[in-house]
């Protein structure tokens, strides 16, 4: 049997055993809870809420202005304690309500649209989707109801729900697909219907037979499909996912919708479901907490606000000495500073590694062995990158294209000289954009 894939990648330790075969359980709700205002791409929120105020389980708090933004609603019923800038776990202060819960658990849902997939409007899911403060939640956290309303002049033909958790460690969009499944195909067919598709994908690495065998039994031939992928890194990078289901290569410095396709996270799709049908807004989100720095590996549904400190405890505690706490994955996760940053919209995995397991090594000049150019899934240079970034020459980068890196990492991870390619080429990403912004000015 022929599986689809693509040329580059690797094949890191996956580790998935870890949290796999552990189901969803309920976070415990801490005594506080930190809900950052600004926790997608795009303009942060304003608060709508003071100090001293009550709030409702699904209540906004904080209102969306911009175009590209998300409104951000409260995970609890409880009093505002306080609303000040708290750090953020992209490595900076952003303002954020702190929340006390009461413990009565009342709600403020929006009104349900229902469940009748032939009867629902797609305006009116598009715009429930906005009020819902859904993101893209497989990390980018791009807002969704942008996502789902392509401009004029861009038709989508096909959409592709990514299930295939190609990042080491994680497995929270796997036990979504067991556990929910008739509710992720059911808001995939809201998000299909909303853009007007009659063809919808999910592809899931062949690594997740159980949830295979679960999706293809339902599957709905012609409008619903199930596609297995290579078990690769980084098969659920999106740009990289639909050269290999459908050969379709976006364009440098394009987007999915200039090949007439959207990508959306299992996660993603199921928080359309219940925006949808039982009008709950984004407040709270599987994640797995797993590596060999925990205890009791496992996924959890958590409020979003929740300090990583308090889940931790939860599945157990640490192990050994801590060596690394990232949020996310090993290969695009972000290292966390402390373990009081809260869980947001798009924290997928808490990794927790000991510190034996962290290879700290001095790193070399590059010995153009082109490992990293074997392993690129876009086809850049990223050796060549490096060089031009250690030089600090940003222009000749954005004529090398370091614009079009997905930052999967896997130069980083297959480089025999220990560079950092991955983190020279972010700074230059960074760089250029500050030097396109001096130039708008």
């Amino acid at each position: 049997m022929g599986f689809f894939s693509f040329r580059g990648g690797v094949h890191p330790p996956y580790r998935k055993e870890l949290a796999m075969d552990k189901p969803v359980q309920a976070a415990d709700i801490p005594e506080t809870l930190i809900v950052p205002l600004a926790q997608h791409i795009g303009a942060p929120c304003a608060p709508t809420v003071e100090v001293g105020e009550s709030v409702r389980e699904g209540q906004p708090i904080g209102e969306a202005k911009a175009f590209v933004t998300a409104p951000v609603h409260s995970p609890v019923s409880g009093t505002v304690k306080k609303i000040d800038k708290t750090q953020h776990p992209l490595g900076f202060k952003v303002l954020s309500v702190a929340i006390k819960p009461d413990g009565e658990g009342q709600k403020a849902y929006l009104p349900s649209l229902g469940d009748d997939i032939t009867s629902l409007d797609g305006k009116a899911m598009l715009e429930r989707v906005k009020e819902a403060g859904i993101v893209g939640m497989g990390g980018a956290t791009f807002p969704a109801h942008v996502k789902f309303a392509p401009p004029k002049g861009k038709t989508i033909d096909t959409l592709i729900i990514n299930g295939c958790e190609c990042e080491p460690y994680l497995t929270a969009d796997y036990r979504v697909m067991l556990e929910h499944t008739e509710d992720l195909i059911l808001g995939s067919r809201m998000i299909g219907k909303i853009l007007g598709v009659e063809r919808i994908i999910i592809a899931v690495e062949k690594n997740k037979p159980e949830a295979i065998e679960k999706l293809k039994a339902i599957q709905n031939a012609g409008v619903f499909t199930a596609a297995v992928t290579e078990t690769k890194y980084p098969e659920g990078a999106e740009k990289v996912l639909i050269h290999a289901l459908l050969g379709r290569e976006v364009p440098s410095g394009g987007l999915p919708m200039d090949v007439h396709v959207v990508v959306s996270n299992v996660g993603t799709a199921l928080a359309v479901c219940e925006a949808v049908r039982d009008g709950k807004p984004l407040i709270e989100r599987v994640v797995t907490v797993t590596g060999d720095g925990v205890k009791n590996p496992g996924n959890f549904l958590v409020k979003i606000g929740t300090p990583v400190e308090r889940l931790v405890e939860q599945a157990g505690g640490t192990v050994g000495e801590i060596g690394k706490l990232i949020m996310g994955g090993p290969m695009m996760g972000l290292a966390q500073a402390s373990f009081e940053v809260p869980v947001i919209k798009g924290t997928s995995g808490i990794l927790l590694m000991q510190k034996e397991s962290v290879l700290v090594e001095e790193y070399h000049p590059c010995i153009k062995c082109s490992f990293c150019v074997q392993a690129c899934p876009v086809h850049l240079l990223p050796s060549r990158l490096s060089i031009i970034a250690e030089a600090e020459n940003w222009q000749l980068a954005g004529e090398y294209g370091v614009n079009d890196c997905i930052e999967c990492g896997c130069c980083t991870y297959v480089c025999p000289a220990k560079r950092p390619i991955v983190q020279l080429i972010k700074t230059a990403k960074i760089k250029l954009r500050k030097i396109k912004a001096r130039e708008q000015e």
